[in-house]
């Protein structure tokens, strides 16, 4: 071997441990530096992004070329957050962001969705391609929970019941909501909605209360536990905004106050969805593009919504909005509030190329 090739070696080893930074599977320019999770303590005005790995050598690793898929906080315990990235698996933090671990077990896969067991912080679950993963023991080991027989299907949404956590509902992509009585170990197809499910979301106050959101044909709610279905998607055609829906949260300290976000705009319901009013936005509703919605859980005036390019929020129910660029060249994907701390946010980014 000559003494060029040794160099060109040499240098290529010594840029890799001075970077720092973990190479994934991303599918995209590891080169970009500004992807994973950025963090703000006084409500969007400045941004801080948190990736760090730590590392037996000392050597610090991070995740800053990751793109989020799925994002969640544990109900009961603020500081723990559940990152699960696009071809990358699952990261996850205990400590508000500071310090970053990787869940082994699961591999460097697309993490489509997310929940933790709200009576016990240990119990996780994971939507991996057509199936369902489960940890119970705070990510040390995992277990397949659902197996779809269609290989193509993909299980992209989950929820529990926070009355009975026993209780867990999947949705997967042909539009069959499936439920299971005992945290996984039976199933059950509860309602083919015949269309991909999104987004579950069962109302912190009242857990027969259950909404649906799916691709195309708009979004759904029960009021018994799912065995009964009203179409709520007439509400987006009369205030004339489209079916692409983003988001739907809940505000836990003011019952029956619910918030839709579509890429066009957002609503407001007082009344668990039997009727909504429009947030009026700066931008025109075509050229909205809201990627995710979030809410100040002890107070549902202040809200907060991210685009591709800006961050908004607003004091005053949406009369007013300031508008922050965001602190990265991705768009902005997922946004979580600090339910104790509300001037804590956490945004999830994701690249678009």
């Amino acid at each position: 071997m000559n003494k060029k090739l040794l160099l060109i070696i040499l240098i290529i080893a010594i840029s890799v441990v001075v970077s720092g930074c973990v190479r994934f599977k991303t599918g995209e320019d590891t080169s970009s530096v500004d992807g994973g999770v950025f963090k703000t303590i006084n409500k969007g005005r400045v941004w801080q992004q948190k990736v760090l790995i730590p590392t037996v050598s000392g050597r610090p690793k991070n995740f800053s070329s990751v793109s989020v898929a799925s994002m969640v906080m544990d109900s009961n315990d603020n500081k723990a957050i559940y990152f699960g990235s696009v071809a990358n698996g699952l990261f996850y933090t205990y400590d508000g962001g500071d310090n970053w671990w990787i869940a082994k077990n699961l591999g460097q896969a697309t993490i489509r969705a997310l929940a933790v067991d709200p009576s016990s912080k240990c119990i996780i679950y994971a939507a991996i391609g057509n199936e369902l993963y489960k940890s119970i023991d705070c990510n040390r080991t995992w277990e397949r929970a659902y197996y779809d027989n269609e290989l193509t299907t993909t299980v992209d949404a989950i929820a529990i019941n926070h009355y009975d956590s026993s209780v867990l509902y999947i949705g997967v992509s042909r539009g069959d909501l499936i439920k299971s009585y005992d945290r996984g170990e039976n199933w059950q197809t509860l309602h083919r909605f015949n269309d991909k499910i999104k987004k579950i979301a069962i109302d912190p106050n009242e857990s027969r209360t259950i909404f649906v959101v799916t691709s195309r044909k708009g979004f759904y709610r029960s009021t018994d536990s799912g065995n009964n279905w009203t179409d709520l998607s007439e509400v987006l055609k009369e205030l004339k905004l489209k079916m692409d829906i983003k988001d739907l949260i809940f505000t836990e300290s003011e019952p029956n106050v619910v918030f839709l976000a579509t890429y066009y705009g957002l609503l407001r319901s007082n009344d668990s969805g039997d009727t909504w009013e429009k947030i009026e936005l700066i931008p025109p509703e075509k050229e909205a593009t809201i990627n995710a919605i979030a809410v100040n859980p002890q107070d549902s005036q202040e809200i907060y919504y991210v685009t591709n390019t800006t961050f908004y929020s607003s004091i005053d129910g949406g009369q007013n909005w300031a508008t922050i660029k965001l602190p990265t060249t991705r768009a902005g994907w997922k946004l979580l509030v600090d339910p104790e701390e509300p001037n804590i946010i956490y945004m999830g980014v994701r690249s678009l190329r």
